[in-house]
Order: C-alpha cells, then sequence, then structure tokens
C-alpha cells in the first residue's frame, strides 16, 4: 500500500523535518516497515552532504564481531575521501551504522563515490549540496528522533512509509532513492512498475547503476538520466507517463523544485493543498491536516497530471 507525502515552501526555510515527521506519522497505517525523508536544506557553497550506511539495521543482532567490522568499514571510507582529496568538515554519527559527512575540496566527486560504493556493506544514500537522504525501520517518529529531524530546517522535502510487498524489509529496499551518482534528486513512489526490467537494462546500457531491486529506484535513475541530458522537470515527468508502464503516483524533488507526477489509470491516490506560500501532498489528506489543522480545500490531481513548483 505504502504513503507518501511532500511539501515546499515558496521562498523561505521552514521546520521541514517535524512537518515531514508528522505528514509521514499520520501515514504510519500505509506503511509499518520502514520510514524515509528526503529534505533540502541551505547549500553551502563548496561543501557536499554525504549521507551513508555501513550497516543494515538489523546487522546489529549479529554480535560483538559486527562492530569492529563497522568500524573497519567507516575507516576505509575515510581513506578513499582522504585519496580524492576530500577534506572532512564534520562528521555526525546518527547510529552506529549511518552517518553524515560535510566534504569539501574533493577533486573528483564521481570518482570518490564510487570507490565508497565499491566498499562491502557501504551505500551512500545521498550526496549533494542540500540533499539529505535518511531512511531507516520503524515509523516516522521512530526515525526521526533516532535523526534528530525536528531540528531540520529547509525549503522542501519528500517522504515514504513503506509496506514491503516484493523486495525486503531493511534500509536498502526502503524509499526515498537517489539516483547514483547524480546529486540533488530524489524520489518517493506508490504503485508498481511493470516494464521495470526492461527499463532498468536499458538504463544500465546508459552507463547508469543500480543500487537495490526495488522498482521505484527506476524512478530516480530515470529522472537524473533526463536533467543531466538538459531535460527540465516538467518535461521528465511528461515523458515518463509514456515510456514507463505500470500503475505510480510519484514525487520527485531536486535542489530547487518538486514534481508530482500519476499515470494513466490514476489508481494510485494522491491529496494536493496549495496556498501562496505552501504545497503539501500526500496519500490522505490526514496527512496535510497533521500540518494544516484549520479548514482547507484540498484536491485530487486527475489521470496524466503533471505539477511542478519552485522553492
Amino acid at each position: 500500500m505504502c504513503g507518501i507525502a511532500g511539501l515546499i515552501h515558496k521562498g523561505k526555510n521552514s521546520d521541514v523535518g517535524s512537518e515531514m515527521t508528522a505528514m509521514l506519522q499520520a501515514l504510519k497505517h500505509r506503511g509499518p516497515d520502514s520510514t524515509g525523508y528526503a529534505v533540502y536544506g541551505e547549500p553551502t557553497e563548496g561543501a557536499y552532504v554525504m549521507r551513508l550506511k555501513v550497516a543494515e539495521a538489523e546487522d546489529m543482532h549479529k554480535g560483538r564481531s559486527i562492530h569492529q567490522i563497522i568500524k573497519d568499514r567507516i575507516a576505509a571510507v575515510e581513506e578513499i575521501m582522504a585519496e580524492h582529496g576530500a577534506t572532512v568538515h564534520s562528521k555526525e554519527n546518527a547510529t552506529e551504522y549511518a552517518l553524515r559527512y560535510v566534504i569539501g575540496d574533493v577533486d573528483d566527486l564521481a570518482e570518490m563515490a564510487v570507490h565508497i560504493e565499491e566498499e562491502e556493506g557501504v551505500e551512500i544514500l545521498s550526496l549533494g549540496n542540500g540533499l539529505e537522504l535518511i531512511k531507516d525501520l520503524g515509523d516516522a517518529a521512530e526515525v526521526s528522533t533516532q535523526y534528530r529531524l525536528d531540528d531540520f530546517k529547509g525549503t522542501h522535502g519528500i517522504g515514504h512509509t513503506r509496506m514491503a510487498t516484493e523486495s525486503d524489509v531493511d534500509i536498502k529496499s526502503a524509499h526515498p532513492y537517489w539516483a547514483f551518482p547524480y546529486n540533488d534528486v530524489s524520489v518517493v513512489h506508490n504503485g508498481q512498475i511493470t516494464n521495470y526490467w526492461i527499463m532498468r537494462r536499458e538504463m544500465e546500457r546508459k552507463g547508469h547503476r543500480f543500487m537495490s531491486n526495488c522498482d521505484s529506484e527506476l524512478l530516480a535513475v530515470y529522472t537524473a538520466h533526463n536533467l543531466a541530458g538538459g531535460v527540465s522537470l516538467d518535461e521528465s515527468l511528461r515523458r515518463s507517463i509514456n515510456e514507463i508502464d505500470g500503475v505510480f503516483t510519484y514525487l520527485v524533488a531536486t535542489k530547487d523544485q518538486l514534481g508530482m507526477a500519476k499515470d494513466t489509470m490514476a489508481a494510485k491516490p494522491l491529496v494536493l493543498y496549495e496556498s501562496d506560500d505552501l504545497i503539501a501532498m500526500a496519500s490522505e489528506e490526514v496527512a496535510i491536516r497533521a500540518i494544516l489543522p484549520d479548514e482547507i480545500d484540498t484536491y485530487d490531481p486527475y489521470d496524466e497530471e503533471v505539477r511542478v513548483w519552485q522553492a
């Protein structure tokens, strides 16, 4: 079933972390397995934020050896960063297996990311100027507390509550997805893509890498491929309706935009609220009312509808 949510503030920073938590917690019944956030803060010129994990949450029950394995993986990551000239401005551990680095002065960002991803058990969740991608097992309140998201301020974000249907209950299979190594693009998706393997092989022939077997990751790779080729977000969303088969409603965020698209059948729900200052959308209206308790007017986007908003 799953639940998706997104919001964007026009021209100002807000408490995006706590707002997304309230929206996703209201959708907890749609996906109890994991919760994920892609939130966009104020970019720092010349600096990149890298979120990564060096183990799965379930690995922490494997005894003492896992703690040494995690230390070794972190040491390997930091050695690779040093080899590529990266300066570490800050380092934080949200959990023992999830880290946040702010880095600068990297010789070749994409090459460094590739080498980090080659380390066994290591996965970059996001690498960008404004994007921070956080996902873990549990509901929104649990993940928000664990990763201190209530303190996060920014302009926009998207999120997902997941009910696992065709892939594992782990962090790798949780949404949102980021297109490696294209920075600042993230996607959440409700539905099923029926030509996933055909489209995936096409993207792989064009040089793209996939980090999971979840069909939703295709949407992130597909979008990043289009944007890197000079296609606008609006046009990429419109093309996807004709080129991607299945039943889907999905949200895409970039460094300064938020977009949505529904497939031809429009079977997957989305409710939208729009004002002069704020756009909010979710699988159910209850999520929007979690941050806007006053009387509001909402509407359901129609089949093949595409919308893009600017931060």
